[in-house]
């Protein structure tokens, strides 16, 4: 612009929305797995670091949240109550965990010089994606991961990250 202001925008873009659903899903879950492990945490030290890395994806989740009225799609309806059924949680570990997995060797695929072991590596990333398919599906198929519906994927968000907060 030749006036050197910039044009207001009203949300955020659709490609951070979704960045910042990824941060809020995986911290939102890595948050509820550390506080449900730290109590078998023995060693002092040890047991320093959790509650650090649970302070710190405490507040990383809550500085996130603030953004999420400003999503491209307002409002937010919510999803229905889940109460003690902890299956869309492990489903979404799961899922992030396969994920990871798929990165991972990905990765160490461009970093492999010996052709034997690069060959493993992409049995191994072919394997991890089939996986984080199938998961994917059990999820959409009970309406767990509602990956065409912006407004829903950030309520759920929103909920999964307000349990983890609150444990």
């Amino acid at each position: 612009m030749s006036s050197g202001k910039k044009a207001q925008v009203k949300h955020l873009a659709w490609h951070e929305t979704l960045e910042m659903h990824e941060l809020v899903a995986a911290q939102s879950n890595d948050l509820i797995c550390l506080k449900m492990d730290i109590g078998k945490v023995t060693d002092p030290q040890l047991h320093a670091l959790y509650k650090e890395a649970i302070m710190s994806l405490e507040q990383n989740i809550k500085d996130l949240l603030q953004f999420y009225p400003q999503a491209p799609v307002p409002g937010a309806r919510g999803g229905k109550a889940e109460a003690a059924d902890m299956t869309g949680f492990y489903a979404g570990h799961l899922l992030g965990k396969a994920k990871g997995w798929v990165r991972n060797y990905a990765l160490a695929i461009t970093e492999t010089a010996t052709p034997a072991l690069r060959e493993v590596f992409v049995k191994h990333l072919n394997n991890a994606i089939k996986l984080h398919a199938k998961v994917f599906e059990f999820m959409e198929e009970r309406s767990m991961y509602p990956a065409y519906d912006l407004e829903r994927l950030l309520a759920n968000d929103m909920e999964n990250a307000k349990k983890a907060l609150s444990m």
